[in-house]
């Protein structure tokens, strides 16, 4: 038997960073995402002796393991938490691999986790609804490894589509957005997906839980903002005026850089400026900041001026599109 799974990445258009502890709990977290057509993947093949081998393409990586040698230490931890997670410490093969490395800001990372969570749930016939599933993968992730983060990306990778994700204590609500479209359609015309380079989120997420828990009145008033344009961005978004979600874009990016000085970097900074020049009307760094992907939304007859003169600067345009699907898993007929 084989099983098959593939979770899709994420783009956060806003309320990123509400979603991370502690402000949820106190204030309650919003955020807005889209899943986009780049996967993590995963392929288990259940074997007859006790071997647990993993084969992961994005750390190239090949790794045998007994059930007892589940143990954290840097080498694939993320996949040997799910394993004793979700009790999978039966004899197996794992093939592992992502369209976009961790370390990028689409949440590969816990998009992975959601794809591992799958496969297992698939395997071993478990009765769990989708939000077992996000759950158990914020749990492996935040709980059991102390990954510093957010929320949002693991319920994204698990529902798929346009959503409007609400973050109460311990209890999350994922909102799917009937999005006409031809809205759909229009905004991915205007959007482009530059990448900038890889970053490490940990010291970034840290910095700013700390400020907040401090109670730093620039971060506070900062999340707070950051709550009230994501609401905004989806009452745009629902109505389908994209020039006004364009501009909040914007202003989301301003708001974020108050986070810590680390959100941005130079070479952020300059392609988002040149972009600014060239005819986009807003866009942010995906995910925590300091790397990765730049989202820009430009005007229609701008877009391929504003493509070259990024690429000309170091920035490299990545094509993408939305996905409305999440997680999914299948079996292989041998």
């Amino acid at each position: 038997m084989i099983i098959r799974s593939k979770a899709p990445l994420r783009i956060s258009f806003g309320g990123g960073g509400t979603d991370v502890s502690p402000y949820p709990e106190k204030k309650g977290g919003m955020v807005l995402n889209a899943t986009i057509n780049k996967y993590a993947y995963g392929t288990l093949m259940p074997t007859k002796n006790k071997n647990i081998i993993i084969k992961s393409l994005d750390y190239d990586i090949v790794a045998k393991y007994q059930p007892k040698d589940l143990i954290f230490d840097g080498e694939l931890d993320l996949v040997k938490a799910a394993l004793r997670k979700m009790g999978a410490t039966k004899g197996l093969r794992l093939f592992l691999h992502s369209d976009s490395p961790p370390g990028t800001g689409l949440g590969s990372s816990s998009t992975m986790v959601v794809a591992l969570v799958g496969l297992f749930k698939h395997w071993l016939k478990k009765p769990l609804t989708d939000y077992n599933v996000a759950e158990l993968a914020y749990q492996i992730e935040r709980e059991d490894l102390k990954i510093k983060g957010g929320r949002q990306d693991q319920y994204a990778a698990t529902f798929g589509g346009f959503n409007f994700i609400e973050f109460n204590g311990p209890t999350t609500i994922v909102n799917p957005l009937r999005i006409d479209r031809d809205v759909i359609n229009e905004l991915a015309y205007h959007l482009l997906l530059c990448y900038v380079g890889r970053r490490k989120s940990k010291n970034i997420i840290e910095k700013q839980t700390r400020s907040y828990v401090e109670g730093d009145r620039k971060v506070v008033d900062a999340l707070d903002k950051t709550r009230e344009i994501a609401i905004k961005m989806k009452n745009t978004l629902l109505k389908g005026n994209l020039d006004e979600f364009g501009k909040l874009l914007h202003e989301g990016w301003m708001t974020k850089k108050k986070f810590t000085r680390e959100i941005s970097n130079p070479m952020i900074d300059v392609l988002y400026d040149i972009g600014r020049k060239n005819g986009v009307m807003g866009g942010k760094i995906l995910g925590a900041g300091g790397g990765g992907y730049l989202l820009l939304y430009c005007k229609f007859d701008k877009k391929h001026i504003i493509a070259r003169e990024l690429e000309k600067n170091g920035g490299k345009i990545i094509d993408f599109g939305f996905e409305p699907t999440g997680l999914q898993t299948w079996e292989v007929k041998e």
